[in-house]
């Protein structure tokens, strides 16, 4: 079962402040892949992962054409924060989608660091739900799978 600890939550929540923003990886409908920084990765609840797209690039197009994505955190400088998880790193697998239910929306905003907020102030993003489906180490053994 995945149940994403609070603790993972505060170490997503200085990545981007600490230099390694977690990276994000989607697909077309047909496969072609795409992996973007996204400075606001954030824990939702015990099983969704939550982050502000501002760019309104591919990442959108991606994820309605194609939810399955794959979330990539590392912060070796924060290893001795995380000693469940060697080579502090993990991968988040599962399906995304675009906020839109009641409150959803506000919620990721409420969730993105302040720093990522500065950067689209007037709020012209989206939120992304990534519903986490397995939790894998760097050696690809599973953590948590629903």
């Amino acid at each position: 079962m995945i149940n994403i600890p609070p603790q993972i939550g505060e170490l997503l929540d200085k990545a981007l402040a600490d230099g390694v923003p977690c990276l994000v990886g989607t697909a077309t409908k047909d496969g072609d892949p795409q992996i973007s920084p996204k400075g606001s990765v954030a824990r939702y609840d015990g099983h969704t992962l939550s982050y502000w797209e501002r760019s309104n690039r591919s990442a959108v197009a991606h994820i309605k054409e194609n939810p399955r994505v794959v979330v990539y955190f590392r912060n070796a400088g924060r290893a001795s924060e995380m000693p469940d998880y060697p080579g502090a790193a993990l991968r988040f697998h599962g399906k995304a989608r675009i906020a839109d239910g009641p409150g959803e929306r506000e919620k990721v905003w409420d969730l993105t660091i302040p720093a990522e907020q500065e950067r689209d102030k007037e709020k012209k993003g989206v939120g992304v739900l990534i519903d986490v489906e397995r939790v894998e180490l760097l050696s690809g053994k599973a953590v948590m799978e629903s």
